[in-house]
């Protein structure tokens, strides 16, 4: 049993504190992102001889060494992404009534060069590794590969949790691409798939005949495998996932004020709205009735069509708008959270008298 529980338990510890390190280190000082991203490069190229050099290696040690090689190639990845440095060519919010192939252009254009950058290091893990005895450094950065592109889509089409509260305050507009949505219909694809291909790893560590280096190359990756399953569940589930590593966003919150958040909001605003009370609305947030909001824009039906507002720098401006074919309501907010919830409330009833 140990054969399996060891590597399970290095497993969820290390992916515990290396996410909290990614967390800790983006959360810090922009000018700190240089020295961090220098460390995190030297530990890349280590990394990458490491695969390399433990290409033929098929002993119990090679598989923990392969496991964390994987893990650091993908952190510097992900720590590329948090500090900035490599997103894509769109750095703004998504723009209020966008739907359809136009919405999904925009969120590929603020990712683009991130995906790329793991389409490259994939690559090069598949070429130091090809033809090795040791598969299991590939093995583990595509698992995270394959499972965040899933937890992606998720939270695009539409989550309960979105993870917005992980987003450092320079990354904030990515925010605006996530749907919040109690469920779609993607999630239980998702979930039964990587819960299956879960237990197919560890039924590679038990079955009779499976070597040390087996059985511990595929428990390393069959609770990987299942903690890609567990962020899945955190998706659609209304907890605090963020105490995990409270240790490491308190940094985010050292100023004494919360980070402005992104909200974007579709659920609960079909009904044609009041134009008079959305122009009140909107003076009250340009008044600061509802906190230190940076931007409040979006696009609502109203009883004489749609309208298009956008409040910036205090100032608000409706107009008619357009909408392309099945577009859905939609709302972007940029604010402290707990002002952005009472905003949102106050948001919903303009629309009641047009619903009644």
């Amino acid at each position: 049993m140990a054969e399996i529980g060891i590597p399970a338990l290095v497993t969820v510890f290390a992916w515990w504190f290396s996410t909290g390190l990614i967390l800790l280190l983006d959360g810090l000082r922009r000018e700190t992102f240089r020295r961090s991203m220098a460390f995190a490069t030297a530990f890349l190229l280590a990394a990458l001889f490491g695969v390399w050099a433990i290409g033929q290696d098929t002993s119990v040690t090679g598989a923990y060494l392969g496991f964390l090689c994987g893990l650091a190639v993908w952190g510097w990845i992900e720590l590329s992404f948090l500090t900035g440095l490599i997103t894509g060519p769109r750095r703004t919010p998504c723009p209020p009534g966008l739907s359809g192939p136009r919405r999904v252009a925009a969120a590929i254009g603020a990712i683009l060069w991130h995906e790329f950058a793991i389409i490259v290091a994939a690559a090069m893990l598949v070429a130091l590794s090809w033809g090795a005895a040791n598969q299991v450094a590939v093995w583990t950065f595509m698992i995270l590969w394959i499972m965040r592109q899933s937890t992606k889509l998720n939270i695009f089409l539409g989550a309960r949790n979105t993870g917005e509260v992980f987003l450092p305050d320079h990354l904030r507009y990515i925010g605006s691409y996530f749907r919040h949505r109690s469920m779609n219909l993607l999630f239980p694809v998702s979930v039964m798939a990587s819960t299956l291909f879960c237990a197919w790893l560890f039924h590679h560590a038990v079955k009779a005949g499976a070597t040390p280096f087996e059985v511990t190359g595929a428990s390393l990756l069959g609770t990987l495998a299942a903690l890609a399953v567990l962020e899945h569940w955190f998706l659609m589930m209304p907890l605090p996932i963020e105490r995990l590593w409270r240790w490491a966003m308190d940094r985010r919150e050292a100023s004494g004020r919360p980070a402005p958040r992104v909200a974007a909001w579709e659920s609960g605003l079909s009904a044609p709205c009041d134009a008079d009370r959305l122009g009140r609305l909107l003076s009250d947030v340009a008044d600061g009735a509802y906190g230190p909001v940076e931007s409040l824009r979006g696009t609502l039906r109203s009883s004489s069509g749609w309208v298009e507002f956008d409040l910036t720098g205090g100032r608000a401006q409706v107009a008619a708008f357009t909408p392309a074919t099945n577009a859905a309501p939609r709302v972007v907010a940029v604010g402290a959270t707990q002002d952005l919830m009472r905003l949102r409330a106050a948001l919903i009833a303009c629309l009641r008298p047009a619903a009644a």
